[in-house]
């Protein structure tokens, strides 16, 4: 029996000398080269059952190969590796037709698998279509690097040849409409409008008429017809910003529109076609919004297609200075002073909670864009500006070594401002699994660093079937630490 050939591409040797090797102990035979010339050589003769290829490499970029060799060997798939990690590059990927994306770093597990699903699953053979072009993280609607962000971009990048309908989850001030706007702009529909509605912003009694729209004559005051949301989306997407502040009316008339494909206006008889992609988000606990009653189980399950979890900046602290960065930049495009941010600054900026996430960082670099005389912000700067939050800082140790604070008191603690924090926006029902998730979250990566991304180890230490653990992961978007690249 002839064993499987994978072609591998990459202008590093380190690089294919370790996917040589860790393909070579699965059972496929390989073949490398740093050339996309000699790579375009192996296709056109009939070689190789799986491509692996970077994307930046001497003579030609990889992701321009990708339709050539669909033209001529449309079964054969390509898995493209990238250390440019941006949503542009996964989405280009995606659309030119490429099997997979894995950004570098990745890991060799996941590359494995990828490999096995490649040489199981047939390439289908309809023609992609093109990415919207995007040269820099400058033109991006979505930053960050982290392998949380990687994972969203890859999401994201899967939806954009459908209509399925996804729900955005993640705190206030995270980038929810961002991703919706991403969704948008690189799926099919991008020709068409896209339309946002905030349900917290508009008062209950009015919520279906912004959506749906109403007759004139519908009530006191309707003095002229009124198109709604779902009227003016047609052909587009509609983003419904914070759902979990829908009114149960409201809800049971949305239901509707996802089940049968049509709604009435407020006062009208006859049905309209709906014609939207509906994209929704919230910062709240659906599932104990529904416990509560104060959400329909059916709709959260129509709303609930695609999940997304956005994580707070305070999860993706590396994301920070290039984050930082292109905020800096776009103040200077704004007609502001051009500014820079020493490394000490920086890494204060990097070690601060940001609850007010991404927006929040954003109007911090605006403001000392606009305010700092000096070309460079520095420590003393940074400090001064978030002097009225609490900074992240490192355990304190005692004369032994040991750290003064227990586990229990550091959790007792961060319960006490999470009560403060639920107290404040009146939210109920939320408590124990966001406790529980937020020291869930650490522990499971904090393992999985020890053992080098390992999981069966990991699983081993935590006590969790393997599985269990895969499930975790996802659930908290949790980048694994064992990787190439």
């Amino acid at each position: 029996m002839t064993l499987p050939t994978v072609l591998v591409a990459d202008d590093d040797r380190s690089i294919r000398t370790v996917l040589t090797q860790a393909l070579g102990r699965a059972g496929y035979q390989v073949r490398a080269t740093s050339s996309a010339a000699t790579l375009w050589r192996w296709v056109e003769d009939g070689e190789g059952d799986v491509v692996i290829t970077d994307v930046i490499m001497p003579e030609e970029n990889g992701l321009d190969l990708i339709p050539r060799i669909r033209r001529i060997r449309p079964e054969l798939p390509v898995i493209v590796m990238s250390a440019q990690s941006t949503l542009t590059t996964a989405v280009q990927a995606t659309q030119r037709g490429a099997f997979e994306y894995l950004p570098k770093p990745f890991d060799l597990t996941d590359l494995l698998a990828v490999v096995e699903r490649a040489l199981n699953q047939p390439m289908a053979l309809a023609a992609q279509a093109e990415a919207p072009k995007s040269s820099s993280d400058e033109q991006m609607p979505l930053i960050g690097r982290s392998p949380a962000m990687q994972e969203i971009y890859r999401v994201i990048a899967r939806l954009t040849t459908t209509d399925l309908t996804v729900m955005i989850n993640g705190e206030s001030g995270a980038g929810k409409e961002l991703v919706a706007r991403a969704l948008h702009d690189y799926g099919r529909r991008r020709q068409g409008p896209f339309v946002a509605i905030n349900m917290a912003a508009i008062p209950r009694e009015l919520i279906e008429s912004e959506l749906f729209g109403h007759e004139r004559g519908a009530f006191t005051g309707a003095t002229n017809r009124h198109v709604g949301r779902f009227e003016q989306a047609a052909g587009g997407t509609l983003f419904l910003d914070e759902i979990g502040d829908m009114p149960p009316e409201a809800q049971t008339r949305l239901l509707r529109v996802l089940q049968e494909g049509e709604f009435i206006t407020v006062g009208g008889r006859q049905p309209i076609r709906a014609n939207a992609r509906i994209v929704a988000a919230t910062h709240r606990d659906l599932r104990a919004l529904i416990r509560s009653g104060q959400f329909r189980e059916d709709l959260f399950y129509r709303l609930n297609v695609v999940p997304i979890r956005l994580p707070p900046l305070r999860e993706r602290p590396d994301d920070i200075p290039v984050l930082a960065q292109h905020f800096l930049g776009k103040a200077q495009s704004e007609g502001l002073p051009a500014k820079s941010i020493d490394a000490a600054a920086m890494a204060l900026l990097s070690s601060y909670r940001w609850p007010g996430n991404v927006r929040e960082l954003e109007n911090v670099i605006r403001r000392l864009a606009a305010l700092v005389p000096q070309p460079v912000i520095t420590e003393e700067i940074i400090a001064q500006e978030l002097s009225d939050y609490p900074v992240m800082e490192e355990p304190k140790a005692t004369a032994s070594g040991e750290e003064s604070d227990n586990m229990a008191s550091v959790v007792e603690r961060h319960i006490a401002r999470l009560l403060t924090s639920l107290r404040e926006s009146g939210e109920e029902g939320v408590l124990y699994e966001r406790a529980l998730a937020e020291l869930e979250r650490p522990l499971i990566r904090m393992t999985l660093a020890e053992t080098r991304g390992n999981q069966i180890r990991a699983a081993a230490l935590l006590g969790l079937n393997r599985n269990t653990l895969r499930k975790k992961i996802r659930e908290h978007g949790i980048g694994v630490q064992r990787r190439v690249g």
